[in-house]
Parts: C-alpha cells; structure tokens; sequence
C-alpha cells in the first residue's frame, strides 16, 4: 500500500516537473543566460582550457582542475552509461540531440551557477566551501531557502543518487562477473569509507587521479569503434536528426518522448542549473570568480558532448536498441558486444565501477557542504558520512527502481529552486564575467575583488582587506 502511494506521488510528481516545467525553464533560461552572456561558453571557449591547468592562487583550497576532477566525478557516472542507454531506450536515436541541446545552452547556465558559488563561497579552515544553499542565504537573506535546498541535495546526492550507482555497479558486475551482490556492496563500502573520512583533499587527489583515466580509456574504446564503422557515421547522425525532429515518426509523440527524455538524461548527466556542480566550483582557489564559472561550463562540454556521445554512438552503431528488450547498462554492454566481440561486456563492468564509484565520492562531497550549511557539528558530518555508506550498501542489495525515479524528482525539485535563485542573481554573474573580460582585454590575469560590483554584499572571501579567495 505505502509503496502504490510513493510510486504514484513520484510518477505524478515527475511527469508534472519534467512535461511541464522543467523542459521550458531549463531551455529557456539556458537561451537567456546564453544571450546575457553574450554566448559566453562560445566565445570563451578556447580559454576554459587554459583555466583548467592554472596552478592554484595559494596554500588555501584546491586547484581549479581538482576542482574540476570533483565536479567531474559526480557528473561521469551512471548517466553517462545507463542514463543514455535508457533515453534511446525510451526517445530513440533523437533524444541525443536533444542532449546536445541541453548541453549547450547549458554550458551558459552552469557559468552563472559556478561564478556565483566562487563569489559567495565561505572560508572553512585551510579549504573553502558553497553552493547554491550559500548564495542564498548570503546574496537573498534566505537561509530558510537554503536550508530547504540543502537538505534536497544531501538526500538526492548523498543518499538517492549513491545508492543508483551502486546498484548500476552491483547490476554490471553480477551479469559479467557472477560475484554476489552483498560482496559488491562491502567492497563498495570499504572503499569509499577510505575516500570520504579523509576529507575533501583526499576526495580531490583521488578523483584527480580516477576522472582522466576512465575518461581517456573510455574514449579510445569509442574512437576504436567508430573507425571500425566509418562508413556508418554519416547514417548514424542522419538517424539523430530525422528521429529529433520526427521526420522519420508518424505520430508526435515520440518527437515528444525524443525530447523529453534528452532534457531529462541530459539534465541527469551534465547537471547545469541543478545547483550541485557549484558545491564543487566553490572549493577551488583562484584570483577571479569567472574562471571556475568558466571551468565548469567546460565540464557539461566534456560530460555530454563527449562521453554522453561516445555511448550514444557505440549504441546507435549496433543497432540493437530497437531489436531487444534489454536496457540501461545491460543495453551498452550488449551493443558494445555487438560492435566489438566478447571482451566488451567486461569492459564496460570495469568502467562503469571507476564511473559510478567516482561518482560516489563526487556526491558524497555535494551532502557533506550542505550538511556543513544546515549543522557544522562534527556529529552530524559523522551521522551523514555512515548513511551513505548505508545507502550504498542497500543500492548494492535493492531492485531500486523507485530510486531511479524519486532521484529524478529530487532532482528536478532542486533544479526549479535554483534556476529560479540564479535568474534573480544573474545580474551579479553578469557583472563578474563583463570584470573578467575587460581585464583580459587589458592583457591582465584576472584579478576580483568585491569593490569591483557597486553594492555588492556577502562576498566575504573577496573582501579588499583580506582577499582569501585567492
């Protein structure tokens, strides 16, 4: 009875959010930002990258590609493998370029986002911390609002989106390698517990050295297939287009399911506007606060146009997503096999753990800053480090579902609050990149401080008499 109620409250909860609401806010927020910004992740394109590699400002934080690495690690996951799968799955080839679309536009809002979790992040210690719970309470006065966002992100990342890669881990390594479920989860556990009680240092020098490995392992693989099947390429992006725009359909409803599960996955995936990527450009050190903004809009460009794709086009290449019942990583590994022969679904096993498990860490760290907002007492820190650690376990355990979809709810909840929270502070944002680009238009290395925006309050670490956001 209890489990009929929760799964009609979720499935109405979902379709309400993401037919209705989320789909025009996040595209048309995204155009906005994109034109505010004067198409910021177009034009600046080239100098993401040469934020990424910039050495750190000083003793204090992490460096801007740690940063980037934490970020990273909770966008590449499941998402990437499984979320995929389950969009062509459901929208066919055409929810892919509905994904780029998402990602895109996308790019803008994460800019905005990430800025002003740099300008109003908070000194903890010899680290720093923020988000979108922060510029709440520090930029509107509403803590009660960032209380409210908090706790939406500590249940959503730390506990429901764990518990999804764990059991997307559990569900790759028992078709492949037989090994018990329970088994997958101790081991789960043992290794994040090693990660997640060494603070956030830790979680950036163990993801610094994960993301890159998985990612360029993941991507040869990709680039292996796609010479293998050159002939193929320009059939397959003729597919994406004709089944995105339903040139190829004879109802419209599925150009509706089309876009609607891009927007969704892609959203799942990349994270822009959702609020949880700032928790992360909040903990790097540097001179200004665009150039984290920067640096993660270059990580939707990296999460989806690029990974999101490489699955995409290893599952459209095979060709099995319309001739099987199969779905989410089982479906990758299936066409994958298809393309490449009987070592693949081993593969795909090993990069889903270094996906799904980074992707633990990253959102292990996402509830942590926010627990740290609502309570700071070590006690509660220590509460919510042994939750996720539960949470995995039960992933590891559980058909979960419910959990797939209740992870979609608490996402697009948090989605509505911050997009609504950013596109009142745009302005700030705005402010802050026009700062950037005039200094680099002098031949200068950016430099911020809170003088430079007229009435700018609550940004403490750029204050001019002790500029520890540097």
């Amino acid at each position: 009875m209890f489990q009929d109620a929760l799964e009609w409250i979720v499935g109405h909860g979902n379709d309400l959010l993401w037919s209705y609401v989320l789909i025009y806010v996040l595209l048309g927020l995204g155009v906005w930002f994109t034109i505010r910004t004067k198409f910021v992740q177009f034009r600046l394109f080239g100098e993401m990258f040469r934020l990424l590699t910039e050495p750190k400002d000083d003793k204090d934080g992490i460096s801007p590609f740690q940063a980037f690495t934490i970020s990273a690690a909770s966008r590449v996951g499941t998402g990437n493998v499984t979320g995929v799968a389950l969009a062509i799955g459901i929208g066919g080839p055409g929810a892919v370029f509905w994904m780029w679309v998402v990602a895109i536009v996308g790019m803008a809002t994460a800019f905005i986002e990430s800025t002003l979790a740099q300008v109003y992040k908070v000194q903890d210690g010899d680290t720093f911390r923020g988000g979108p719970a922060y510029y709440m309470q520090k930029a509107l006065g509403q803590r009660g609002l960032g209380i409210v966002f908090a706790i939406l992100l500590t249940l959503c990342f730390g506990f429901i989106f764990n518990a999804v890669q764990a059991n997307t881990i559990k569900e790759s390594f028992s078709s492949v390698f037989s090994i018990p479920d329970w088994a997958v989860g101790l081991v789960l556990i043992g290794l994040a517990a090693v990660v997640i009680f060494g603070g956030v240092k830790r979680i950036a020098s163990v993801t610094q050295f994960l993301v890159p490995i998985m990612a360029v392992l993941y991507l040869a693989v990709t680039v292996i297939v796609l010479a293998m099947n050159l002939g193929e390429i320009p059939g397959m992006f003729k597919l994406i287009f004709e089944h995105a725009f339903g040139l190829r359909e004879a109802a419209g409803g599925a150009v509706g399911a089309a876009i609607m599960q891009g927007v969704r996955r892609g959203l799942f995936s990349n994270e822009a506007g959702m609020g949880s990527v700032p928790n992360a450009a909040a903990t790097a050190s540097a001179s200004h606060p665009a150039k984290q903004g920067l640096v993660q809009s270059l990580g939707v460009f990296f999460d989806t146009i690029i990974i999101c794709s490489a699955t995409a086009f290893m599952i459209i290449l095979a060709g099995v997503y319309n001739t099987t019942e199969q779905e989410g990583i089982v479906l990758t590994q299936a066409s994958l096999s298809e393309l490449v022969g009987a070592w693949a679904p081993y593969f795909i096993a090993v990069a889903i753990f270094f996906f799904a498990f980074s992707s633990i860490i990253g959102n292990y760290y996402y509830g942590e800053s926010n627990i740290e907002f609502i309570n700071a007492h070590p006690a509660w820190l220590t509460a919510y480090r042994i939750g996720v650690l539960a949470m995995v376990m039960f992933g590891s355990l559980a058909q979960v579902q419910i959990v797939w979809d209740m992870a979609d709810l608490f996402m697009g909840m948090m989605a509505v609050i911050n997009l609504v929270v950013i596109f009142l502070l745009g302005k700030v944002a705005f402010s802050v990149l026009d700062d950037f680009t005039d200094q680099r238009r002098r031949g200068l290395n950016p430099q911020f401080r809170a003088s430079s925006i007229p009435g700018l309050k609550g940004a403490e670490c750029w204050e001019d008499e002790n500029r520890s956001g540097r």
